[in-house]
């Protein structure tokens, strides 16, 4: 769940991106989740946009080793890091860089669909 963003609902300007044409604040939603497997260890948390016109989609944000006893990142967690609990790692994005990388289509382009998922490892 996300008191930032809805399911089917559109992306606000804070999750836009802020380069390559797209003037956004880039500032990751906040997220929380319930409810874990048993034998969890750990989660990481994927956003990813099937839409993008690239062949295979465009990885927007991953963040892994998030502590098991962790349910929610806090709005901003992705965009400076200092946010995510202690230990939690922030993957390269297709931007390039580690953290999260906001909505940024191309121009004229379709709707696209960010795919946020939270996985729960053992």
């Amino acid at each position: 769940s996300s008191k930032d963003i809805k399911d089917g609902g559109e992306l606000k300007m804070n999750q836009v991106f802020n380069s390559f044409g797209c003037t956004g604040k880039n500032i990751s939603p906040q997220l929380a989740w319930k409810n874990p497997p048993e034998g969890t260890k750990s989660f990481a948390v994927t956003v990813y946009d099937p839409d993008a016109p690239t062949g295979s989609g465009w990885w927007h944000w991953t963040v892994y080793n998030i502590p098991a006893n962790i349910m929610q990142l806090e709005t901003g967690a992705g965009s400076d890091g200092k946010k995510l609990p202690s230990g939690a790692i922030q993957g390269r994005t297709d931007y390039g860089q580690p953290g999260f990388g906001g909505a940024c289509p191309p121009v004229g382009d379709k709707a696209h669909r960010y795919i946020f998922t939270v996985h729960a490892l053992k």
